[in-house]
């Protein structure tokens, strides 16, 4: 049986994320001591496809932290960001990361794609006629920024894309197992954690990124290390979903470690 209880929230958005209108930092560590939490990470956006507006101003951000940290003492508040396709803007990965971060998050978020850029898990942008051709695709930018020489800890999200899949065809893991494996191996190879994120708790088959089957094969090829991250961008989201995330990563071999704001390992 799994506890249940989570122990550290990897992925949090705060009011210093562009797309967190409803973010609080102070509101955030609050819930976090409420729920019992050692530790929370507070990776804002770096979206630099975007333009300036969607990266986070790092001098608030790091002041707004410092507060936060005198505030909750029995809360371990780290650092963090979350850079969006930095494969593709390694200079003003580089010039951020110089900041120093606890948690450094990378991830694909938007993919170019018959002639348009767009975010890959835009509601209605998937459609069943070119859903898994995407998805391949997909996956290649995600094998590309791992072997990029962009320095982060943890892979977020992995199958980002299928919380809006379509209807039909319906979405299949095995379909992509061996892009899967190609992406994971490299993962491994990097030494890089692999993140459970939750979607803010919500319904695990579509919103567990990625959920059991996928967990298994980083497991098969090498993986070492689970991260879990809930991707709330809202105070009340904190943790939420943790308890079906610890399921699938116990039931794919990985355990809590001794240190509780350690990744998961196996």
């Amino acid at each position: 049986m799994v506890n249940p209880a989570p122990l550290a929230d990897n992925h949090v958005h705060s009011e210093w994320s562009w797309d967190a209108a409803r973010g609080d930092m102070d509101r955030t560590c609050r819930r976090a001591v409420e729920l019992g939490l050692r530790s929370v990470a507070f990776t804002e956006h770096a979206d630099w496809i975007r333009g300036d507006e969607a990266v986070f101003d790092a001098e608030g951000y790091f002041e707004c932290l410092e507060r936060c940290r005198a505030r909750y003492a029995s809360l371990r508040i780290l650092s963090g960001v979350e850079m969006g396709e930095p494969h593709r803007h390694e200079p003003r990965a580089g010039a951020l990361l110089r900041r120093g971060f606890d948690r450094v998050l990378a991830s694909v978020h938007y993919i170019d794609w018959k002639g348009r850029t767009e975010d890959a898990a835009k509601e209605g942008f998937l459609t069943p006629e070119d859903a898994e051709e995407m998805f391949r695709w997909y996956l290649g930018d995600v094998l590309a920024l791992l072997k990029s020489d962009v320095p982060f800890d943890v892979l977020a999200h992995l199958d980002y894309p299928k919380r809006y899949w379509p209807d039909a065809p319906r979405y299949d893991e095995t379909q992509f197992e061996e892009e899967f494996r190609t992406v994971l191996r490299e993962a491994a190879k990097r030494e890089v954690a692999l993140e459970v994120n939750t979607t803010r708790g919500r319904e695990p088959g579509r919103y567990l990124c990625p959920g059991a089957v996928v967990l298994g094969w980083w497991r098969d090829e090498g993986g070492r290390g689970v991260s879990f991250g809930s991707d709330a961008h809202r105070p009340d989201h904190v943790a939420a979903g943790f308890g079906s995330a610890q399921e699938a990563a116990a039931a794919a071999g990985f355990r809590a470690d001794r240190d509780p704001l350690a990744f998961w390992t196996r």
